[in-house]
């Protein structure tokens, strides 16, 4: 097993802050190239402030750093803030996928910190880092994290991963939405396993992610897909959507949301890189594109929403406004069975 040392050289450790407990992080395991960490953190519930018109009130991210390796990934620049000020040890944005920090003591900080929550402020599951991501499987933080949310009543929690390790909690998720309004978000970027494993090296593959929207759907639960990022050229044409919106279909999705790529400075040597090697005959166009802006113009957006609201009435889809992880504008619940969620926040979806 290598060190942490010999995987990530360590700077001089801080008195404060985030450096502080990234430098003072145990080691916990390696493996395919990754080292986990324990982080003592403080709090794991936090406002959330973003550019990209999301109207979080909280956010929690049970780790810091995604396995998944999303090569258009937001996220990445997060890690920056773990390392000395002015250091460059922390600004490779490979580091993001390569050095994974679980939170210690997630469901203990936030059974505290629900205490002083307005529960009309609706609370985000996977904002930055997947909740699903594979160490999950043993590390179990997300599931605590469920645990507590399962104890509360009249919270509006609103769910997002790329991974099928969802359909493990499904006894706790269907606790939870008796109680509370709970959306869960599938993030599918393409039904093309192909191009998936170019895009996610490590997330599941795309028909287990359509599977497990049908497993929540028959479970009871509000499910649907997020085909974001939309990326032009490559997953934004009208036939991509189509095909897309019928996979939704097929797995009796609650909604579909499609948005396009929000490609900041962090990412773009990450993405770029990506279309140089796989669409080199895109690259100018994605250079052109973001090269003073990390969004695409107005008139793309609008053509592309334009898209994806035809491409859900084509297909009896209920449609988002966003890809915020809200709890509303969520489409309608399934009916009641046996094993499906509260009448309550069925209600809420009528």
């Amino acid at each position: 097993m290598s060190s942490a040392s010999t995987l990530f050289p360590i700077l001089q450790p801080v008195s404060t802050g985030l450096a502080r407990m990234a430098a003072e992080a145990t080691h916990v395991a390696d493996g395919h190239g990754i080292e986990f960490r324990a982080l003592e953190v403080r709090s794991v519930l936090n406002k959330t402030t973003s550019r990209r018109r999301l109207s979080l009130a909280s956010s929690i991210n049970p780790y810091r750093g995604c396995e998944f390796a999303c090569r258009y990934c937001y996220a990445r620049y997060t890690h920056e803030f773990l390392g000395p000020k002015n250091s460059p040890s922390y600004k490779d944005p490979a580091l993001f996928e390569r050095l994974i920090f679980l939170k210690e003591n997630a469901a203990w900080l936030l059974e505290q910190e629900l205490r002083h929550h307005d529960p009309a402020n609706e609370i985000a599951l996977g904002t930055a880092t997947d909740p699903y991501q594979p160490i999950e499987r043993t590390a179990g933080i997300t599931r605590s994290l469920l645990e507590v949310f399962a104890r509360q009543q009249g919270l509006r929690l609103g769910i997002v991963t790329k991974s099928k390790l969802i359909e493990r909690d499904i006894d706790l998720l269907t606790q939870i939405a008796r109680r509370n309004t709970l959306v869960l978000h599938l993030t599918i970027t393409t039904p093309d396993t192909a191009l998936a494993r170019l895009l996610e090296p490590r997330a599941p593959r795309p028909d287990l992610r359509f599977s497990a929207v049908r497993r929540l759907r028959e479970a009871g639960l509000i499910a649907g897909i997020l085909c974001s990022p939309l990326l032009p050229g490559i997953t934004d044409t009208a036939a991509a959507l189509e095909a897309m919106a019928s996979r939704a279909a097929e797995a009796r999705a609650s909604f579909f949301a499609a948005e396009p790529l929000f490609l900041k400075s962090c990412s773009r040597p990450t993405f770029l890189s990506f279309v140089r090697e796989h669409f080199p005959h895109l690259l100018d166009d994605y250079q052109t594109r973001f090269s003073s802006d990390d969004f695409l113009s107005r008139a793309d957006r609008e053509r592309l929403a334009a898209r994806v609201r035809l491409a859900c009435r084509r297909h009896g889809l209920a449609a988002r406004s966003t890809d915020a992880l809200l709890t509303r504008d969520a489409g309608p619940a399934p009916r009641a069975s046996a094993h499906s969620a509260a009448p309550a926040q069925q209600a809420l979806f009528a």
